[in-house]
C-alpha cells in the first residue's frame, strides 16, 4: 500500500523522499487531488497553503492538483486519472462523515487497492485508524497526531495487527511494507 500517515504533511526531508520515492513518474507529471475538506476551523484553515506547499515543492505543478472538497460526488474516470490523494488536517468526524455521506469511501479504498498514493494528514492520517466510527479501516489500532516527542512512537517495524496505540510526533510518519506498519 502506498499511504504515509502523518501528523504535519511532508514536513521533514526524510518524509519528503519517502513520499517522491513512492511517485511512479516524474514529479511534474505527476496529478494530485488536495483535499482540504476536514479544515473547518481557523487554525485548520490557516494551515492549508503549508499543505499545499508540501505537493509544490516536491516538483507536483499546480496546474496538476485538483482541489476537491467533497460537496459533490467526484466521477470514477477522473479520480482514476490521478496518481496522488493528499488530505488535509482538522476535524476528523467531518472528513470521515463527507467521505461517507459522498460514497468517496469505496473510490478511496479502490484508488488504494490499485496501488495509487495517498497522504494523510493529521485528520487526514485519522480517519484509518481504528478508534473511530466508520473507520477506513486500514490500522487495526488507534492513532494519536501531534504527540510529544517523549511519548512518540519508537522508529521500527510493527505488525499490521497491532493493538496498541500509535503515537506520533510532527516529525514521524507511518507507511506500510510487507504486512508491516513501519514508524520513521
Amino acid at each position: 500500500m502506498n499511504i504515509l500517515l502523518t501528523s504535519c504533511g511532508l514536513e521533514t526531508k526524510r518524509i519528503e523522499k519517502l513520499f517522491t520515492d513512492m511517485l511512479p513518474k516524474f514529479s511534474s507529471e505527476i496529478r494530485a487531488i488536495f483535499i482540504p475538506t476536514a479544515a473547518n476551523s481557523p487554525d485548520a484553515i490557516d494551515v492549508l497553503p503549508k499543505c499545499l506547499n508540501d505537493l509544490l515543492k516536491c516538483g507536483i505543478m499546480r496546474e496538476n492538483i485538483l482541489v476537491y472538497d467533497l460537496h459533490d460526488e467526484i466521477e470514477t474516470d477522473i479520480l482514476n486519472s490521478y496518481d496522488v490523494i493528499y488530505l488535509c488536517g482538522g476535524n476528523p468526524d467531518y472528513l470521515l462523515k463527507r467521505i461517507n455521506e459522498k460514497s468517496f469511501r469505496k473510490q478511496l479504498l479502490e484508488f488504494i487497492s490499485s496501488g495509487k498514493i495517498v497522504i494523510g494528514v493529521s485528520a487526514g492520517s485519522i480517519i484509518f485508524a481504528n478508534d473511530m466510527l466508520d473507520n477506513l479501516g486500514l490500522l487495526k489500532c488507534g492513532l494519536d497526531v501531534h504527540c510529544n516527542d517523549a511519548i512518540c512512537e519508537k522508529t521500527g517495524r510493527y505488525a499490521m495487527d497491532r493493538q496498541e496505540r500509535i503515537k506520533l510526533s510532527n516529525t514521524q510518519a507511518l507507511y506500510f511494507e510487507d504486512d508491516n506498519i513501519i514508524v520513521f
